[in-house]
């Protein structure tokens, strides 16, 4: 493309900012800055969205654009987000928490675009690689603030957390360094023994920050899975045994040599115990009320729910006893993202919820990397949402929405594609 222009179609010379390759591009660029900023800003990242739908727009073809909304992967995340719409008629909530209620799930709009785009773009992984050096920068500067906190950039940081939380910390340096696992085994299996060590060093760093920084008792227990799911796909069973023993070896060493990760988890039975005896407001114990009674809130209403919004009035009419035990406690999140459907919308939310994460998992069933990724993505989104509401989260939801969005238009674009403009195939050379 020339500064002057684009020729078009009929021989006439076009605009540039009239190029649907060069808004591809952009679009391209800014899905970058989403990644990069992802690990550290909430604003950013939403800015960074409003640009490339805007960038995006320009790109698509209308006609084969719903052609792409009429399938599963694509279908599904709206009918959710149209259900968290829907479900402010018959909410009991005030109208400004149902609405405040559906801008959780308005993220999974961007699903659609992004398949749709990346089925198109060849650069996907610029963005799986910004986030990868992003998150890496970020673990560098966590064992800064660890040494050093007056270093972290938010007053009420966390030890080793600089920004953010170390949930959202923890779930970024899980993903990254359980990715990394394919890249390594096929540079082994080439013999490009360099590279492999690079990234495993990058990898192990992640896992050594966990280890002895801070991570969050849910990647305590889904990294293993996650692990798990890698191997069995994978690799053969004799290289599962030894890696099992060796994992084995290396998380003696760490439990050893790490007082805080001893600390992590022994606080499972210790905030249990405290919950059970005493009614104290612990991390476990609060779950452990929460998921109680969103159990018998959707016993109340268990075909539609009581509505986008309800979660927190519930609560309220639920609350027994003073404000410092765990039965008081008040939330509109019940920390599980199954519940946290099932309140509001009832089973008609839970299949529908379920449907999309079959969809995807199903979406990423080939032998790639970027099939790994999206996979891993959906997996971990899964397993941590047994003890968050992450889908919904800003942070958790986006690295999903990215995650499966890119991963699946990327793999998508290697096999049949709908009919659309040659133009538009070529948007992304």
């Amino acid at each position: 493309m020339s500064a002057a222009g684009v020729i078009s179609p009929d021989g006439a010379k076009l605009p540039a900012w009239r190029d649907p390759q060069a808004w591809a591009k952009t679009s391209d660029i800014t899905a970058v800055l989403i990644a990069l900023s992802l690990p550290w800003s909430t604003s950013l990242v939403g800015i960074f969205v409003v640009v490339w739908i805007i960038a995006v727009l320009p790109t698509l073809d209308p006609k084969s654009f719903l052609a792409w909304l009429k399938r599963p992967i694509c279908l599904l995340p709206i009918a959710l987000f149209a259900l968290t719409v829907v479900g402010t008629l018959w909410s009991d909530a005030a109208w400004d928490v149902r609405f405040h209620a559906v801008s959780p799930a308005a993220k999974l709009l961007a699903l659609p675009l992004l398949i749709y785009h990346y089925q198109r773009s060849s650069r996907a992984m610029w963005v799986f690689v910004a986030f990868l050096i992003s998150c890496s920068l970020l673990m560098v500067f966590s064992w800064i603030v660890a040494l050093h906190p007056q270093f972290a950039l938010k007053s009420d940081a966390e030890y080793g957390v600089p920004v953010k939380n170390y949930i959202d910390q923890s779930q970024e340096f899980a993903l990254c360094a359980v990715a990394l696992a394919y890249p390594i085994i096929n540079l082994l299996r080439a013999k490009k023994i360099l590279p492999a060590l690079l990234l495993g060093a990058i990898g192990l760093s992640f896992i050594v920050n966990m280890a002895f920084v801070i991570v969050s008792r849910t990647a305590l227990v889904t990294v293993p899975i996650l692990l798990a799911v890698f191997a069995l796909l994978h690799l053969r069973w004799r290289y599962i045994a030894v890696i099992a023993c060796l994992a084995v070896v290396l998380a003696g060493l760490a439990w050893v040599a790490s007082p805080h990760l001893r600390s992590t988890i022994g606080s499972f039975s210790r905030d249990y115990q405290l919950y059970r005896e005493r009614n104290l407001p612990t991390s476990m114990g609060l779950r452990m009320e929460f998921w109680k009674k969103s159990m018998q809130f959707f016993a109340e209403a268990p075909v539609f729910g009581h509505g986008t919004g309800s979660t927190r009035g519930l609560f309220e009419q639920a609350a027994t006893g003073s404000k410092l035990t765990a039965t008081a406690q008040v939330i509109d999140n019940p920390h599980n993202q199954t519940l946290n459907v099932a309140v509001q919308w009832g089973v008609v939310g839970v299949v529908v919820l379920y449907a999309m994460w079959l969809s995807h998992l199903l979406l990423f069933r080939g032998d790639a990397l970027v099939a790994w990724i999206g996979l891993l993505v959906v997996v971990q989104n899964i397993f941590t949402s047994l003890f968050n509401s992450h889908l919904f989260d800003f942070h958790e939801g986006w690295m999903y929405v990215l995650g499966v969005g890119i991963a699946g238009g990327a793999l998508l674009k290697a096999g049949p594609v709908d009919a659309a403009p040659e133009q538009e195939n070529d948007s992304s050379s």
